[in-house]
């Protein structure tokens, strides 16, 4: 499937999440702020920690599972949570309603980043994990070491 069938109204869909830039902040190395759509289970990325940059989740409907360093909590609307550059986070829906959450990263790693994850996830079942995980380093995201 290509990127023209992964976008609607703006938005980017990626299986089960759908990510709608607000600003675009890649030009000026600046911060970038999109919201993020997360259906009941859907796939979500592995838990991971980005090089260059921190992310700010605030929640603004449903319920958000949210964890950063192994503490996670189910965030409500208007609750938040903060990973420094270099946290391992991760989220997920694990209830029964969508969620949508405003993210706010600095500096930005780029809607582009959002469409070539999309293009490879969209392509087929299962994505091609060494292709994401190849996407995923050249924006500087690192996939955490799995749990012993």
């Amino acid at each position: 499937m290509g990127i023209e069938k992964t976008e609607s109204n703006g938005q980017i869909q990626i299986g089960g999440l759908g990510v709608r830039y607000l600003h675009d902040g890649t030009a000026a190395g600046g911060m970038g702020v999109f919201e993020l759509s997360v259906l009941p289970g859907a796939r979500v990325p592995p838990p991971h920690s980005h090089t260059l940059n921190e992310e700010y989740v605030y929640v603004l409907q449903g319920v958000l599972r949210y964890s950063v360093d192994g503490m996670a909590r189910d965030l409500a609307p208007g609750e938040s949570m903060h990973s420094p550059r270099g946290s391992v986070h991760h989220f997920s829906n694990p209830h029964d309603v969508p969620a949508l959450a405003l993210i706010v990263l600095t500096p930005d790693i780029g809607a582009q980043y959002f469409r070539d994850v999309a293009a490879i996830f969209n392509a087929g079942d299962p994505p091609d994990r060494a292709m994401l995980m190849d996407v995923m380093s050249r924006y500087g995201l690192v996939p955490a070491a799995p749990p012993q």
